[in-house]
């Protein structure tokens, strides 16, 4: 039955994702597609089975910085956390034991620029992370009409202290009876979402956008990660990969 397939790929990327720092959640495709404007629509049935993947805080200890040290040697790698990642779907796909999956990671464009895939869309259609976007908000919009207000997602358990790095689509896998659960709404006042979009949009250099939760968060960015991630261009992160790779000078 459809539950088999969904568990038993779900229980075997888990068993790679969960030590390295990634979660899972799956959604079909159709979720995805309905929601989002045509020329974004990925070219599956409706009934195909994906998952969005979100790396959380500890992510950089256990899969970023044993690729800068084992993996990275120069600086011809453009972002090395891409690059990682990359590797790491490459190595899961050559192993995965029951279907071909294709990866699109959360940077991919079409030649015309074009996103290959919305992934805060995805999060939120499979149920993972709330997307709050400028028509979430009931009333009180602070904004003139003409300004582009971007959205922000919310983790229920890390808030901000996240990311999403990219969706698996598994083509040969239909999963038509697969149930859909919203998001927790975890900004669930105006206001709240207001100070949200506010401080993501005007303020996001300061990270305080992901301290949204109004309770204990579960896992925040290392000072190390919090440099890393701090600091632009990605080519100036380049002294400080040298650093974790060989020690402080």
């Amino acid at each position: 039955g459809y539950k088999m397939a969904e568990n038993i790929i779900g229980t075997e990327l888990r068993q790679h994702f969960d030590k390295k720092g990634l979660e899972i959640a799956p959604f079909k495709v159709g979720w995805y597609n309905n929601q989002v404007d045509g020329k974004f629509n990925l070219p599956y049935d409706e009934d195909v089975l994906a998952w969005i993947v979100i790396s959380i805080p500890s992510m950089f200890e256990k899969l970023f910085k044993p690729f800068i040290l084992s993996e990275w040697s120069d600086d011809t790698i453009l972002d090395p956390l891409d690059e990682c990642m990359k590797r790491y779907f490459a190595t899961i796909q050559r192993d995965f034991s029951q279907h071909k999956f294709v990866v699109i990671q959360d940077f991919e464009l079409h030649p015309d620029r074009r996103p290959k895939v919305l992934v805060q869309t995805a999060g939120h259609t499979a149920g993972a992370c709330y997307y709050y976007q400028r028509q979430d908000l009931q009333e009180g919009d602070p904004w003139p009409e003409s300004k582009n207000i971007y959205g922000v997602s919310v983790h229920p358990q890390y808030g901000g202290w996240f990311a999403f790095r990219g969706v698996l689509v598994f083509p040969d896998v239909k999963v038509p009876n697969l149930a859909q659960v919203s998001p927790p709404d975890c900004v669930p006042t105006n206001e709240m979402r207001v100070d949200l979009l506010r401080k993501f949009n005007e303020n996001w250099q300061d990270w305080s956008y992901r301290d949204v939760l109004n309770k204990p968060i579960r896992e925040k960015y290392s000072e190390e990660q919090k440099i890393y991630f701090g600091t632009f261009p990605v080519r100036n992160r380049i002294p400080l990969l040298k650093n974790m790779k060989d020690g402080p000078m």
